[in-house]
């Protein structure tokens, strides 16, 4: 992996310990709900037209 990479990976768990420590559970899940539907955006488009039911 490289050093960018791994920067923002480690600027991302910093970010949510501290939504975690704030108690600030509506911001993290909002968070969480984006990251899934971009997840499953990228998975529609990756998959054959045929194989989603």
């Amino acid at each position: 992996m490289s050093n960018e990479i791994e920067r923002l990976l480690e600027r991302q768990d910093e970010a949510v310990s501290a939504l975690f420590l704030e108690n600030k559970g509506d911001e993290l899940t909002d968070i969480l709900v984006a990251a899934l539907q971009e997840a499953f955006e990228i998975l529609l488009e990756a998959a054959p037209a045929g194989t989603i039911h």
